[in-house]
């Protein structure tokens, strides 16, 4: 698809969006219109990614619909419960919501409130991940030292497949948080990691591929070279206690 038929697809995407904020959310504050279309990289089945805010709400939730033609992920929030989503999204290291907002083109009545609420999810997006540590960090190391396991020895191609797509977003976030960058999910994932290293993300690629297939040692090479960068393995000494009310009467 050409820019000018990306940007046409970006221009009709907002103005359904407008419409669609007035027409299912009478009394919104305002939105932010975002997603691949609005970047000028969608296609015609690509969705657009709709955060609204309310001046108040008992609840934050989201829904899916269609709207002109267009399918619509809506994110529904008042400024506290958005609030709360971003910090989240924030710790989480994978920043959905604020990518969102940081991106995303404002409609509605209260722009100004839009705007400073814009301007703290770009600081956010640019100060970028807080450091891998502590239990997290831990368990994160855990989970890719034992699917890497996995893969020693000689296991069917079948199951070579299935321990690689349970890899696949771990090794990504130890690759990508482990350089102090945001991780992604889904397609974010090699996209964020071909930012970061192109080098590095024709690696990973490959090494996925060929699991895929049924070969897991270009996998386990990439694992245990990145699991070298964070003390190595983490399997020897590991422990995760279990909440106090984590228990039920018999």
């Amino acid at each position: 698809m050409v820019d000018v038929k990306k940007q046409i697809l970006a221009e009709r995407a907002l103005a359904v969006a407008r419409r669609a904020l007035a027409s299912r959310y009478a009394g919104a504050a305002f939105a932010y219109v975002s997603g691949s279309i609005m970047r000028g990289e969608g296609t015609a089945f690509s969705d657009i990614d709709l955060v609204v805010v309310f001046p108040s709400l008992e609840r934050a939730w989201r829904e899916s619909f269609t709207e002109e033609g267009f399918p619509v992920e809506a994110f529904v929030h008042d400024p506290e419960t958005l609030a709360h989503y971003l910090h989240q999204d924030a710790e989480s290291g994978c920043p959905v919501i604020v990518n969102m907002v940081a991106t995303g083109s404002i409609v509605g009545p209260d722009a100004e409130r839009a705007r400073l609420i814009q301007a703290k999810a770009a600081d956010v997006l640019a100060a970028g991940p807080k450091p891998l540590a502590g239990a997290g960090y831990d368990m994160l190391r855990y989970h890719v030292s034992d699917l890497t396991d996995d893969l020693r020895g000689d296991r069917p191609p079948e199951e070579i497949t299935a321990v690689a797509a349970l890899l696949y977003p771990r090794l990504a976030d130890l690759i990508l948080l482990g350089r102090g960058t945001w991780t992604g999910r889904g397609k974010w994932a090699p996209r964020l990691i071909r930012k970061l290293d192109a080098r590095l993300a024709a690696e990973f690629d490959a090494a996925f591929r060929l699991a895929a297939q049924g070969d897991g040692s270009g996998l386990l090479a990439l694992a245990d070279s990145e699991l070298a960068l964070h003390g190595g393995r983490c399997l020897d000494g590991f422990r995760q206690e279990a909440p106090l009310e984590a228990r039920r009467p018999e």
